[in-house]
């Protein structure tokens, strides 16, 4: 009988080198620095951990110099939680500054570190030598991307071998201490699909995956389909034998499987991207993720798994599931892959775990790590508070550990890559090479979200839910009077939403000073009337506020704390709003949030700006009155995940920033190159606002900014809006 399959953890530890500088993922996260994080994943009930012991960390400038004192205190804490440990001694990179991956010396380099850590931790039984040897040797070797920046078959070939030779030396060093000592092998494993044209490079690269687990296996050997190869591209054939006589066979194959992982070859260039495009020497072809052109549902995990085990016969971890993408699909993700492992252990695959490989996130893997410009994807849990936040992942991990449902609306709907809008380029078959991949199925009747209101706000959220697969219902003022108590309760009882969304209000600031009644009527009364029928159904409510609650006797950008004293009448029913739905539903989330600018509407500031612009018209525009710009997109997605988290009170929700409307304006003007000149310093009265505004409004949080920076926001708007502003 098969034990539970069981949930791992590990954190995105990668130390990979770019020229002369070191990328370390440990120290951008800060769980090199926060004690606390151990604590934070026991009580999710993991009770396995991918851990860092890392070389580049411990000893950067000497193996005779190596800094126990990180790894002391943390593996000290791990066996008192009672976390079982899989030590990882090199993570993506290529060691310290006095070796490197073609060094000769960098297996017995390693394997001098290794010893000493199993002689220090003799408790430690699982070992990782080396992540990902195949591909870390094609990003250093064959593309360029990481140290040291070589692009060949030789090179890549000899940094492989080199590797493997290093796992193979520092398991025989780490068992010489701990004979019992286990290998657990990591690799990225996708598959390769092409034309017919290019079948023939496919059928390489669908051999050149495996070459990793060849080796450590003593499979590469005389008859292998790459031996000549190999031999063609400088390795020498004495070498392989000795390696293929003295193997180093992982005790498990620990499998990272990403959407992105399945690729697709064509010769087609002018349908893909300019920067997908490459070559082999004989043919050029564009190499596109297979997911994204595929007419038949490639990306499923479990015919990988299968083929794994179909090759290897040796048992399986899926030690790395991540998505970088909004928390729905993250935890359809996740969801998915322990799906697929627990009906491959029904068909006698030996598969042991899971693991939620990115717990606190990652940092710059949109670049390949090739850039440091803090690019931050959230994990189980949330680096951007103050404290890490757990995440709806968090709750997925916690039900699942505990035996409980996870009974969540976003698992109504599958992923986005088994969606037909997951196609971006024209549709090819892939039945060239047979595939096993998941078929999933829509839910007959989704739970929805209930979405109130018609404007910018409403449509935005149509638009967002529709990408990401969200069920929605929205109702404008035409089909729901929202004021009318009776007729929302009956929406209710009729929709039976899963949450409830209010993206409607009175949104003209100085309208307001002329139209009280009408203005405390849609921004008071009707957040009070759905916060009680929510409260009623014991469902969320997401509404929202507005930095004109606070007076502008500040220099600081407002925090969430911070006492409010509106100054014109807008902001005095948003105050009063805030307060009713506190006092009437615990579980209310209300978003504060400031200057709407987005690809939606035609009213906001920046698109009329522009508009002028474009006419050679002046613009006068506020210079004193200080706010924070915020991309809709960039709030709907935010306020999404807060709600599918579960998160509850006051949130801020503004692009970093603080500039003044002038300022606004002249950056738009630089945006689209057009004469800043036209554009001209004035008074907020001179600009034909009524309503009295606070000089200083800009938002910040102490519960975590969770939106760009306004430059990121203004580039995304002029990529994705494409207004026609002649």
């Amino acid at each position: 009988m098969q034990e539970d399959l069981e949930f791992w953890g590990g954190v995105e530890c990668t130390v990979n080198r770019v020229g002369d500088a070191y990328f370390d993922q440990l120290e951008m996260s800060g769980h090199a620095f926060r004690n606390s994080d151990l604590d934070r994943f026991v009580s999710l009930g993991i009770k396995t951990l991918r851990f860092p012991l890392l070389w580049e960390r411990m000893a950067p400038d000497s193996l005779d110099a190596i800094d126990w004192t990180w790894s002391d205190e943390r593996l000290q804490q791990a066996r008192e939680r009672g976390i079982s440990v899989i030590a990882g001694l090199v993570h993506h990179g290529s060691g310290p500054r006095y070796t490197h991956l073609l060094d000769p010396e960098f297996p017995d380099k390693l394997a001098v570190f290794a010893g000493r850590v199993a002689e220090r931790y003799p408790w430690i039984k699982r070992f990782t030598p080396i992540n990902e040897p195949l591909t870390t040797a094609r990003f250093s070797g064959l593309y360029g991307h990481w140290y040291p920046h070589l692009r060949s078959t030789a090179s890549f070939l000899t940094m492989l071998l080199n590797e493997c030779r290093a796992v193979r030396a520092a398991m025989r060093a780490i068992r010489q201490h701990t004979s019992d000592a286990t290998l657990i092998q990591t690799e990225d494993v996708g598959r390769v699909f092409s034309t017919s044209m290019l079948a023939y490079q496919a059928a390489f690269e669908n051999k050149r995956r495996w070459l990793s687990f060849d080796l450590l296996c003593g499979r590469l050997q005389a008859g292998h389909p790459l031996w000549s190869y190999c031999l063609k591209h400088g390795l020498k054939a004495e070498d392989l034998r000795e390696f293929a006589a003295h193997p180093c066979p992982p005790d498990l194959l620990g499998i990272n499987h990403y959407i992105t992982s399945h690729r697709f070859l064509d010769e087609r260039l002018e349908r893909y991207p300019t920067s997908s495009h490459g070559g082999n020497g004989r043919h050029r072809y564009a190499d596109i993720e297979a997911v994204r052109v595929g007419a038949e549902n490639v990306a499923g995990p479990l015919s990988v798994l299968e083929e794994v085990w179909n090759r290897y016969q040796i048992p399986i971890a899926v030690t790395e599931v991540h998505l970088g993408c909004s928390r729905d699909e993250q935890v359809r993700w996740l969801s998915e892959m322990w799906t697929a492992a627990e009906t491959l252990r029904t068909r006698g695959v030996p598969l042991r775990a899971v693991t939620a490989w990115s717990l606190l996130g990652s940092y710059d893997w949109d670049s390949l790590v090739t850039r440091s410009e803090g690019h931050y994807e959230p994990g189980v849990f949330d680096l951007r508070g103050e404290q890490p936040r757990p995440t709806a992942l968090a709750q997925f991990i916690q039900a699942t550990v505990e035996k409980r449902p996870f009974d969540h609306p976003i698992l109504d709907r599958v992923g986005w890559w088994h969606r037909p809008d997951r196609l971006l380029y024209p549709a090819v078959s892939l039945n060239s090479i047979k595939t096993q991949a998941d078929e999933r199925s829509m839910a007959t009747q989704p739970r929805e979200l209930l979405i109130i209101g018609a404007g910018t706000l409403a449509t935005a959220f149509a638009y967002i839910c529709e990408s990401r697969g969200l069920a929605y219902r929205r109702l404008g003022r035409n089909r729901l009077d929202a004021s009318d108590e009776e007729a929302v309760r009956a929406c209710m009882e009729a929709l039976k939403p899963w949450a409830v969304i209010n993206a409607a209000g009175f949104c003209g600031v100085d309208a307001a000073e002329l139209h009280q009644a009408a203005c405390f009527r849609d921004n008071v009364e009707v957040p009070r009337i759905l916060a009680q029928a929510s409260a009623a159904a014991d469902v969320p409510l997401l509404t929202f506020s507005s930095d004109l609650v606070f007076n502008g006797q500040t220099a600081a950008p407002y925090l969430e704390g911070h006492e409010v004293g509106p100054l014109n009448v807008y902001g005095q029913s948003k105050a009063l709003a805030e307060r009713a739905v506190k006092s009437l539903h615990e579980r209310s989330l209300i978003i504060r949030t400031s200057a709407f600018f987005g690809p939606w509407d035609e009213s906001n500031f920046l698109t009329q700006t522009l508009r002028r612009l474009a006419h050679g018209k002046p613009v006068a525009a506020a210079h004193r009155l200080v706010v924070s710009p915020t991309y809709v997109p960039d709030l709907v997605h935010a306020s999404l995940d807060l709600l599918i988290d579960g998160e509850r009170g006051t949130w801020h929700l503004a692009n970093h920033g603080a500039l003044s409307w002038f300022s606004f304006a002249q950056l738009g003007a630089e945006l689209y190159g057009y004469k800043p000149d036209l554009i001209q310093a004035a008074e907020h009265e001179d600009v034909g606002w009524l309503a009295p505004r606070p000089t200083y409004s800009a938002l910040g949080s102490e519960r975590g900014c969770l939106l760009p920076s306004l430059e990121r926001a203004l580039d995304r708007f002029r990529d994705e809006c494409r207004i026609a502003v002649v």
